[in-house]
């Protein structure tokens, strides 16, 4: 996997996490995690996604009560601060949900003094990754990498101005959307999402008792 070559520096590491965006990240997280032999967990981050048209993202959340805003699109909007309050709710619902479904009752992992590798399928406007690298440093993570198969070339420069480092493999000057880059893009699913965390989990057990 190319991502993870990218990434060799980091494997074998005890103070490596790699975290996925859920759910489109959780895949390419565990390719990576497991060819670093680190453990693998999820950050929940939900877009704020315009009423009426929810695939432009006016911002996004994340654990910790992140919050990040397009500005640019934010101050377009009449009533902007009830409309942002009010999705920011709906989605803070979503999130607090999927946070539970998908950690099964375990506690999130430890953040601080570790080098924290983000992972998602790619990125596009970049709302949620900048929510989640924000919400990693309120939890005081050594280091912030984000690491994606794609992205487009302005919102890969607009993260690397705010993570320690940042691996975008391909930056397509045509780049419309994340899919476009995938043979197959279908959605994953939330039973997909707890079999490879469980997985991952198992994998690196088996491995921390062997040595």
């Amino acid at each position: 996997m190319v991502l993870a070559k990218r990434l060799s520096a980091y494997a074998g590491r005890p103070d490596v996490l790699v975290l996925a965006l859920p759910r489109g990240g959780v895949a390419v997280a565990y390719e990576v995690a497991s060819a670093l032999g680190a453990p693998l967990d999820v950050l929940v981050v939900r877009k704020l996604g315009l009423p009426g048209r929810e695939e432009i993202a006016i911002g996004a959340i994340a654990s910790g009560g992140v919050r990040v805003l397009n500005e640019e699109l934010v101050s377009q909007l009449t009533e902007a601060h009830e409309i942002v309050d009010l999705v920011a709710a709906k989605e803070l619902r979503e999130l607090q949900w999927r946070e539970a479904e998908y950690r099964d009752q375990r506690p999130f992992p430890t953040i601080e003094a570790h080098a924290i590798i983000l992972v998602d399928d790619g990125l596009a406007t970049g709302s949620t990754m900048k929510a989640a690298m924000r919400a990693l440093r309120q939890r005081n993570a050594a280091r912030v990498v984000v690491a994606v198969p794609v992205a487009s070339p302005k919102t890969c420069m607009e993260v690397k101005r705010e993570a320690d480092e940042t691996i975008c493999v391909l930056t397509p000057e045509e780049f419309c959307a994340v899919g476009e880059w995938y043979e197959d893009f279908s959605q994953t699913s939330d039973e997909e999402v707890h079999d490879l965390l469980a997985r991952a989990e198992k994998r690196h057990r088996e491995m921390s008792e062997n040595f």
